[in-house]
C-alpha cells in the first residue's frame, strides 16, 4: 500500500478517534467522584468492550454489510430531518474499523448533496481532536500511528452535527466507546457544542454505561432499527 491513498477507495482505513482504545489503552479520567467507583466502572467497561466487539465480529462479513446498509439509511435520513435545505453545514462522519458498519457511501452522499464532510484525526495525544474536510478526492497520508488521515493542508473544519461510533450505548444517550476519551473531551472543548448521534448496533444497547462526570450525552442514536431522540434532562 502507497503512502497516498485515494479518500474514496476501499480498504481498512480507521478513523484516529476509532483507535483510540489502542492508542492510550490506560485512559482514566481523574475526575471521577470516587475513585475506587471509576476504577470497578473503567473495569466493568472493558470487559463489556470485550464482549461486545467480539459479537460484533461474530455477525460476520454478510451480517454487517447488512447492518451497514441499514444504518446509512437511518442515518441519512435523520440528517435530511435535522439539515434540511441548509448546505452550509459540516458534518463529521468516520471510517470503519473493527467490523464497523462502512458509512463511506454517506459521505459520498453527502458531499454530493453540497455539504461539507469532516473527518476527525488525534494532532495531540490527550488532546481534544481536530477536524480536517474530507472529499472524494482527497489523497489520504499516514499520520501518526501510520493511520491514513487527510492531509495538514485540508482545511480544518469545526463540524455542524457529528457522528459517533458506538460500541455499546444507553436510552440517556450515553456512550460506550473504545476507551480513549477523545471524543468526550472533544465535546467539552467545542462551543458552540456539535448536534451529536451515535451510530451502531441495535443489539449493543445496555442498561445503563455507569456514566461519569467526563461522559457527555449524545443528541441522538441511530442503529439498524432507526433512530431515536434522546431527551436531556
Amino acid at each position: 500500500m502507497t503512502d497516498d491513498t485515494k479518500g474514496g477507495g476501499a480498504g481498512g482505513y480507521a478513523s484516529p478517534p476509532c483507535m483510540a482504545h489502542e492508542i492510550d489503552p490506560t485512559y482514566f479520567d481523574p475526575l471521577g467522584v470516587e475513585a475506587q467507583q471509576a476504577r470497578d466502572v473503567a473495569r466493568w467497561r472493558r470487559a463489556e468492550r470485550g464482549r461486545l466487539l467480539e459479537a460484533r465480529r461474530a455477525l460476520g462479513v454478510e451480517g454487517i454489510r447488512a447492518v451497514g446498509a441499514a444504518l446509512v439509511r437511518h442515518v441519512g435520513d435523520a440528517l435530511a430531518a435535522r439539515i434540511g435545505s441548509r448546505r452550509d453545514l459540516v458534518v463529521s462522519v468516520y471510517w470503519p474499523i473493527k467490523s464497523e458498519p462502512d458509512l463511506r457511501p454517506l459521505m459520498q452522499d453527502l458531499t454530493e448533496r453540497g455539504l461539507r464532510v469532516a473527518l476527525p484525526l488525534v494532532e495531540t495525544k490527550r488532546a481534544p481532536l481536530v477536524f480536517r474536510e474530507w472529499t472524494p478526492r482527497t489523497r489520504m497520508q499516514r499520520g501518526d500511528w501510520n493511520i491514513p488521515v487527510p492531509p495538514p493542508d485540508a482545511p480544518e473544519l469545526r463540524p455542524d452535527i457529528a457522528l459517533a461510533p458506538l460500541v455499546g450505548w444507553d436510552d440517556g444517550g450515553y456512550r460506550l466507546g473504545y476507551g480513549g476519551g477523545y471524543f468526550d473531551r472533544t465535546l467539552a472543548a467545542l462551543a458552540p457544542r456539535p448536534y451529536t448521534i451515535g451510530v451502531g448496533f441495535q443489539s449493543a444497547r445496555l442498561t445503563t454505561i455507569y456514566p461519569q462526570p467526563h461522559d457527555m450525552a449524545l443528541d441522538a442514536i441511530v442503529t439498524e432499527a432507526g433512530a431515536q431522540q434522546i431527551r436531556h434532562r
